[in-house]
């Protein structure tokens, strides 16, 4: 088996890396480059983007042809592992969450024309996305089928009513992707609509404040009042949501991964050069065995993560859903992203614990990891299930 990355992807690679460590990293050490939400600040994102473009890094996930770079999901995996060494990163490629799983999606799916008016503006970066499926219980959640926001046709139009909550970006995204109930069928019962933001009958009722730092647009509950939506704006066929939804959020789990493992490596790196330095009872932290300990198994869970992410990405890339890999890298991954900033802070004592370092920051982030996209209880439900079903075909090569 050959690991190696080709030329073509690792030069990619190296080049964000170069990108990340020269352009983006010394932004974070400035709490001015920061907005309200502790993400990076509009004006300094949209400076930094202009210089992505620029060095020919834009939309990696995306084709050459609407101006991205064309890389397979391996190629992602590398490359967006890299963009967030820095927590400002991945956005300022705009390879980052909720636009990423909508831009996959999309540009699978939508025909040429319609891509002109929905997709292209995000890839451009001039317009922010939202996909609103999560609803307060008894809703949905991590069971689609229990959406009870509802999609009416009326003519050539369907009218939503109903309330969504935990909309990532909902605050600034224009272009929306919603799932509504269109029957009772329990397969084919929901569908996906497309709507603009500057349509009547819906509205954000509150932002809700997380544990964690925001993305820009931070987390919205938002009400459905009769929004019309032209029947144009449907995305594949009635009853095809769930459809939708697991073509979306498979792929875009794993994106999660990807950029999941930068993160923990950065926590290492910051963890290891302050062990390196600091003197405690007459020698180096980094000489102690019990700190080693702590490291060699934070950094070994990380790589296992970055293997099966890589797996993963490969899956796809040979057409594959790969359901059951990435609900392993999805569990594994978030899992040592928590140990790997957790381990990082402990070494780093109260310098971790303050806001002198990201890693705070990356702690309140981290949490969420086993929990958004399907928590961890949930994909390991995921894969009992396969296993049962294949036995021994699980374990293919």
């Amino acid at each position: 088996m050959d690991f190696a990355l080709p030329k073509a992807l690792e030069d990619y690679r190296s080049r964000v890396r170069e990108f990340v460590q020269d352009e983006i990293l010394p932004l974070e050490a400035d709490r001015k480059h920061y907005d309200e939400h502790e993400n990076i600040a509009v004006p300094v994102l949209k400076r930094v983007r202009r210089k992505v473009k620029e060095a020919g890094l834009w939309a990696l996930q995306m084709p050459k042809a609407r101006g991205g770079q064309g890389l397979p999901f391996v190629g992602m995996a590398a490359c967006y592992e890299e963009m967030n060494r820095s927590i400002f990163g991945p956005v300022c490629f705009n390879c980052a969450a909720p636009d990423d799983g909508t831009m996959l999606v999309l540009d699978r799916i939508l025909p040429e024309p319609a891509k002109d008016r929905w997709l292209q503006p995000i890839i451009d970066g001039d317009v922010q996305s939202a996909f609103a499926m999560t609803e307060p219980a008894p809703g949905a959640g991590s069971d689609p089928s229990m959406m009870m926001t509802t999609a009416t046709r009326e003519g050539d139009r369907w009218v939503v009513h109903g309330r969504k909550w935990f909309i990532t970006g909902g605050g600034a995204a224009k272009h929306f992707i919603l799932i509504a109930r269109t029957s009772d069928d329990p397969r084919r019962g929901l569908t996906a609509f497309l709507y603009h933001a500057d349509q009547p009958g819906w509205r954000v009722e509150r932002q809700i404040g997380i544990m964690g730092p925001e993305d820009i647009g931070g987390h919205s509950e938002i009400v459905y009042e009769g929004l019309e939506i032209p029947d144009e704006n449907r995305l594949l066929n009635v009853g095809d949501g769930l459809k939708l939804t697991q073509m979306r959020l498979g792929p875009a789990r794993l994106t999660h991964c990807m950029r999941w493992t930068g993160m923990a490596k950065r926590a290492l790196e910051i963890a290891a050069d302050y062990v390196a330095e600091r003197r405690s009872f007459g020698s180096r932290l980094a000489d102690r065995e019990g700190v080693r300990w702590m490291i060699g198994e934070a950094a070994m869970n990380v790589d296992i993560g970055r293997l099966l992410t890589m797996r993963a990405a490969w899956r796809l890339d040979q057409g594959s859903f790969a359901r059951k890999e990435i609900s392993m890298a999805k569990v594994v991954v978030s899992e040592a992203l928590h140990h790997a900033v957790d381990t990082a802070i402990q070494l780093c004592g109260a310098k971790g614990y303050s806001k002198d370092t990201p890693l705070e920051w990356m702690y309140r982030y981290a949490r969420l990891a086993r929990l958004g996209d399907g928590a961890s209880e949930v994909h390991k439900m995921v894969l009992a299930q396969l296993f049962l079903n294949e036995r021994l075909g699980f374990w293919e090569w």
